[in-house]
């Protein structure tokens, strides 16, 4: 079998000749637009931690006929919708995000969302249904 030699470029070629014909898939971005999306982001991730405490207070008194695991299930069930509400707002609020990041419409203030939700559905929940005889008033009855 006879064996190809690896074809030698000019030295006056670059390497590169290739790779530049290729035109950058996103455009330039400007600071400006860049702290426009940043500011955007952030109103994005405190109406999520907004929603979270409102919406888990809200979950308390909303789904207390519900008895059992019913009440549990409903209650995620609440939480999920009310994320992707905030997801729809998000993208009405046109952060200008470049094609790679609207990823971030739906991560932003995830997991504070989630965790500030479920610890103020515990925290009514728990101050809802305090005994009695605990010796600690009840400010909500």
């Amino acid at each position: 079998m006879a064996k190809h030699k690896p074809k030698k470029k000019s030295p006056d070629e670059p390497e590169d000749a290739e790779k530049k014909d290729i035109p950058p898939t996103e455009p330039v971005r400007s600071e400006e637009d860049k702290t426009y999306a940043k500011k955007k982001l952030d109103k994005l991730f405190w109406l999520r931690v907004g929603l979270a405490v409102i919406a888990g207070i809200s979950a308390t008194f909303i789904f207390e006929p519900i008895e059992g695991e019913e009440r549990r299930w409903t209650s995620i069930a609440f939480m999920i919708i009310i994320f992707i509400v905030s997801v729809v707002i998000g993208k009405a609020m046109n952060p200008q995000l470049p094609k790679s990041d609207r990823k971030k419409l739906v991560t932003t203030g995830i997991g504070s969302y989630i965790f500030i939700y479920l610890f103020m559905w515990i925290l009514s929940y728990t101050i809802m249904h305090l005994p009695s005889q605990s010796g600690i008033s009840n400010p909500l009855t």
